[in-house]
């Protein structure tokens, strides 16, 4: 056990983080190593891999990814701020690049092959996005010298018009909303919040227009006669198949057809061998994030740290919330990963830096030393 009486790093970190947020992380990250386990052996033998080469990949991914969760939530506010601006300026440019030197998957530039490893730039531009947002509004109300305002709304079009590009509309999406409530959280009006919404209708229009795998995917959600929307079907069925308990461990057939088992239809593969019932937890856990993170952005009284804490739980639960609606047909496909469940590295690293900065941020620190990052105050004494 640790002692309250140590003061060494480790010792308060431990007695001044939010345990139960920790604790729901962690189950969802080893969730997801049991949840691979059952969706993506019938995929990698489909491809003639080793059975379990998905299920080590995760693995190998997941070890990294909880120590660098780990490492930036010892950080102080400062050095959040700090580690955002360097993780945007190293992988904005690297979104440009892949529109040049990436490999083309299903019609989109998002990804750059790094040795053996395939990288995907923007999974890592998302949280460092959001923070540097929050910081630019929260700047923006507090010093009338500087336009933080403006600036964060040139950081929004830099990053949603590579992500256009590419093209990658449902991280567009995202990212839209969440920067448009950090606004409204920032103290934008009702009126121009409008405007906002009646802006993204109108891109959703254009890319409906313009863009054909999009306009194909509305329809066919809209109307299912209109094509065969094989994915999505199969993982709907796969929950009425499982029922409330699920098939078993194994036993689930949906997984055998699905060419994305492993990543957007995890979901689907959970309902049918483990039931509704289990679903329904999961859902749980993602919803005790959510609802943990936007409370301690309540109690905030710095409004770097509100917004900070509101945009990454609100870009950690609406993309949870995205992926599971796709799996039971409530929206069209998005190709978004469910959080810490699916498998992917690039979403493991960069979920790794968004919830690490979130645990830092909701740590109890003392407000007098909170922006110094000096050396805190003896743990258990908070000003």
């Amino acid at each position: 056990m640790i002692s309250r009486a140590e003061r060494t790093p480790l010792s308060e970190w431990w007695w001044t983080v939010d345990k139960p947020l920790l604790f729901a992380v962690i189950t969802l990250m080893l969730s997801g190593i049991v949840l691979s386990l059952a969706a993506s052996p019938g995929v990698a033998d489909r491809l003639g891999l080793d059975l379990f080469h998905f299920v080590n990949r995760q693995v190998m991914f997941l070890v990294p990814a909880a120590a660098i969760m780990f490492g930036v939530s010892l950080l102080n506010p400062r050095g959040i701020r700090r580690m955002a601006l360097i993780v945007f300026c190293i992988f904005w440019p690297a979104m440009i690049l892949a529109l040049f030197i990436g490999p083309e998957i299903k019609g989109a530039h998002r990804w750059l092959q790094v040795g053996p490893v395939g990288l995907q730039p923007s999974e890592f531009v998302k949280p460092g996005f959001v923070i540097l947002a929050a910081w630019l509004f929260s700047e923006g109300a507090r010093r009338d010298d500087v336009p933080g305002h403006l600036m964060a709304i040139m950081l929004f079009g830099m990053t949603i018009g590579v992500l256009v590009l590419q093209p990658d509309f449902g991280q567009t999406m995202l990212i839209g909303i969440v920067w448009g409530a950090l606004f409204f959280l920032a103290g934008l009006r009702w009126v121009w919040m409008g405007g906002l919404a009646g802006v993204g209708v109108a891109g959703i229009f254009v890319a409906y227009e313009l863009v054909p795998h999009v306009r194909d995917r509305i329809v066919k959600f809209l109307d299912p006669e209109a094509g065969e929307n094989f994915q999505s079907e199969r993982a709907f069925e796969s929950f009425v198949s499982g029922g409330w308990f699920g098939k078993g461990p194994g036993e689930g057939t949906v997984k055998r057809i699905l060419p994305d088992a492993h990543t957007d239809f995890i979901f689907a593969v959970t309902g049918e061998e483990f039931g509704i019932f289990f679903c329904l937890i999961i859902v749980g856990l993602f919803a005790f994030v959510v609802l943990r993170g936007l409370w301690h952005a309540s109690q905030q009284d710095d409004p770097f740290r509100r917004l900070a804490i509101a945009g990454l739980t609100m870009l950690f639960g609406l993309q949870s919330a995205i992926n599971m609606a796709v799996n039971v047909q409530l929206m069209p496909a998005k190709g978004m990963t469910l959080p810490f469940v699916s498998y992917g590295g690039s979403s493991l690293i960069s979920l790794a830096i968004g919830m690490g900065a979130l645990i830092a941020l909701t740590r109890r620190r003392p407000r007098a030393k909170l922006e110094a990052g000096a050396n805190p105050l003896p743990v258990g004494q908070f000003a």
